[in-house]
Order: C-alpha cells, then structure tokens, then sequence
C-alpha cells in the first residue's frame, strides 16, 4: 500500500506541469491615439493574455507587472520597459517572452539577437501570438531571421518615406518640429510657429546690441547683466528643457539663424517659411556683412597662427578648465597675444575671475623657472641633456624645438588671475617625480582683450 501511494503521488507530480511565468510586452512607435481609453497596448496585451489562457494547461501564467513602451522606435534598445524586461529576465522572474508580433519587441535583426543571448543565457523563451515558429530548431530559426529581416525592411522603408515627406515640407516653408528657439513658440497641434512679443523684443535687442558692441564677450555680459535666457520649453513627454545661459556658441546661432527672416534652412538650403519675420532685412544684413568682416579678421576664432610655447598646458586657477592660446590685433597696434579661459570664452567675462593672460608674460614666467633650474645642481644634468637635443643654447632653438624642449619638462602650468601667482607643475621623465614652482606676474588689466 505504502509503494502504491507513492506511485501515485510520483505520477501527480509528473502530470503536474512547471509553472511558467510569461511576461507580455507591447510596443506603439507613437504616442499618437495612447490616450484613448482603449489603444494598441491593450489590444495587444488581450491577445497575449487569451493565448497565455489557452496555454493554461502547461502551467502558464500571465506576470502582473505590465512591460508597456509607448511611444517608442523598434529601431534600437532605449525603451524602459523592455530594459525592465531583460533584468527581470535575468534575476528569473520571467520565463517566457510573449508579444503580439515579433516586430513589436524589435525591428533590428541585431538587437534580437541579442535580445535572444539574454533569453538563451537564462533559460527564458520567446512566444509571438501572431506567428507560430519554434526557435529552439534551426528551421524555426530561419523563419524567425526572415520574418525580422521583412520587419527591418518596413521600417527603413517608412523612415526613407518620412524624411522625403519632411524634406518636401520644409521646403514649403513648414515647421516640422524640433527645438524651439527664442523668439518663437510652437502653435496648438505643433503646425507651426507663432510670435512670442517678449522673446521677440529680446532677438532684436541682441542684434542691434552686436551691431553697437561689436564683441561676443561684451554682449554676453550685458546678456547676463539683464538676466536673459536661452528659450525655455516643455517636451512632449512633459520634460523641462532650455532655459539655459548664452554662450559664443548659441549667440552666434542666433545671430546666423535665417528663421528671423521667416525663411527656414534645410540641408544648406534657405526657403520662404510660413512664419512671421522678426528681424527686419535692413538690420540682418547689416549683422550678417560684420559677422563675416569679423571672420575674415580672425579677430572672433581661437586660433594659433604664432605658436604658442604652452599650448595645450596652461589652466585656469579659478575655473579649474584650460585656457586656449588665441590673439588679438586692432587698427594700427600690434598684435596682442594671450591665453584666454575657456570658461570666459564660452559663457562671458563675468564668468571667470582670471578671465587672460599675456602670452609673452606667462611664457617669459615659465622659461625663467627653467633657467633657475637649469643651474641648480640637482637638476641641470637633466636640463642641460633637454636642451642640447636641439641646440646648445635657447638662441639657437626653433620655434619647434623650443615647443619640445618645453614638453619634455614641464607637465602642467596653472595661472591664477585674482594674484597673479603661476603654478609651474615639472615632471615627465626628467626629473622622476613631480615637483613645483611657483612665480608671480603682474598683468596689467588694460591688456585684457574685450573682443
């Protein structure tokens, strides 16, 4: 009798199939029809749930937690729900993947596959309601394969429709969305762009203070002095965005942007807009004439066109950012060299408390902390071999040769505008270990290029 009970129970057991926890995960490329009160997510989930019903049988059961991404592109893996699902998959809270076609987990033959490594590594297995195939054969494995590379065709065929439907449009002049830019706000239904006055006042106000300034550097302080803004808006996902300080950057986009023009620019093209105008012709073309005066100048680049004994080694005390070696040369005087602060140079003068410094001075600074190196006795054995690499004597180095020397020396120079100090931080293979100098160097504040 005792044997006879556990047989019985043993083939209870048996007959008793595994649970199978089974996991439904809808996808919709848009948001567009998500706030009805029943869409293609819940379409999609009732087709998963009767077929998970169907399956009762083999001890399946549908997992509470909802895998929902609406809203999102089947072209890659950046969709929350579908990370939740993978990590859910592998601590084993999922065994089983079932969608309402495989081109709502992914239409990139790529990403399945490694959607498929994640499911093989834990055991987990993929169902599509729609599309019967079994992927533990090769056969159903082709199938699949096929099926995902037709998906993967549709959708870049509906992405090349999409942009020639775009292109078409922006050449009539339409908005077709993006970011917003100041000045403008985006109509009811994102149909096109309406004048916002305030913001209005403050595109023209800026072009006209460039036409009287002159200087990025002069007009970003009087920006931040009156405490304007980059444009601030919402995102379709209910994000904040914008609202950020001006800087070189974003004020010459805006003073280049031909959408103030009521024209729009689409891929080096310019075309009639279908919105208001807001800087006059007359202004426009007086701003665009100076801005490319000023870029034939060079006077508003950072560039190097004399070389620069520290390029590339020089930071900001202040700031702790580097400061980039640039020059300026006015009417009639001769040209002024300097390191500038990459901080000051993006955001505005005020920004920074070191701001520049003479590049003659800065450098003269540093070449004399190696002459008083080079006739100390514990270090110019190592300053002597640098030098005699290219010359015997600093007179006789090139402008090339005097860079290396300076390289093979000296590791890092940190200036501090508020006392003038200059950090010189020695290292490299030279001397082994680090070691640092210190010098100060008077700057006269008349020197400071405002341009």
């Amino acid at each position: 009798m005792a044997a006879r009970a556990t047989a019985n129970r043993e083939m209870q057991n048996w007959a008793k199939p595994a649970v199978v926890r089974c996991a439904i995960y809808t996808r919709k490329s848009t948001e567009e029809g998500l706030e009805q009160g029943f869409n293609t997510l819940d379409a999609q989930r009732e087709a998963a749930q009767s077929f998970i019903g169907s399956q009762r049988h083999e001890g399946w059961v549908a997992a509470p937690k909802l895998y929902d991404d609406g809203g999102y592109t089947g072209a890659n893996m950046d969709r929350p729900a579908l990370q939740l699902l993978l990590a859910d998959i592998a601590t084993g809270e999922v065994n089983c993947v079932v969608v309402y076609k495989v081109d709502r987990l992914t239409r990139s033959l790529l990403d399945f596959s490694r959607i498929m490594d994640v499911l093989d590594r834990h055991r987990a297995t993929f169902v599509a309601v729609t599309q019967q195939f079994n992927t533990t054969s090769s056969l159903g494995r082709l199938t699949l394969n096929i099926l995902l590379s037709f998906a993967q065709f549709e959708r870049e065929m509906i992405s090349e429709r999409t942009r020639d439907k775009m292109s078409a449009a922006r050449k009539k002049g339409k908005w077709m969305g993006g970011t917003p830019v100041l000045g403008y706000d985006v109509a009811p239904g994102g149909s096109g762009l309406v004048v916002n006055q305030q913001e209005a006042a403050q595109v023209c106000e800026i072009y006209r203070l460039y036409l009287e300034l002159g200087s990025p550097i002069r007009i970003l302080e009087e920006i931040e002095r009156r405490g304007w803004r980059l444009k601030a808006f919402t995102t379709r996902r209910g994000r904040k965005a914008g609202n950020g300080r001006f800087t070189r950057t974003t004020l010459h986009n805006l003073l280049t942007n031909p959408i103030y023009t009521g024209d729009v620019r689409h891929r080096g093209g310019i075309y009639p807009g279908e919105h208001e105008r807001i800087v006059g012709e007359r202004i426009w073309n007086q701003v665009q004439q100076r801005l490319k005066r000023d870029d034939r100048r060079g006077r508003h680049h950072v560039s190097d066109p004399c070389g620069a004994l520290l390029k590339g080694m020089v930071h900001c005390a202040s700031c702790d950012v580097a400061m980039t070696h640039t020059y300026a040369q006015k009417k009639g005087k001769p040209l002024y060299r300097y390191y500038v602060c990459g901080k000051a140079h993006r955001e505005g003068w005020q920004r920074c408390e070191t701001r520049s410094v003479s590049a003659p001075a800065l450098e003269q600074a540093v070449v004399e902390q190696l002459a008083v190196m080079a006739n100390a006795s514990d270090t110019v054995n190592e300053v002597r071999l640098a030098l005699n690499r290219g010359a015997t004597s600093w007179p006789e180095l090139t402008e090339e040769g005097r860079q290396t020397f300076i390289r093979t020396l000296v590791r890092k120079v940190c200036y501090d505008g508020r006392t003038g100090k200059v950090t010189v931080q020695f290292g490299n293979e030279a001397f082994g270990e680090a070691q640092t100098d210190e010098v100060t160097i008077k700057e006269e504040n008349g020197n400071e290029p405002q341009g």
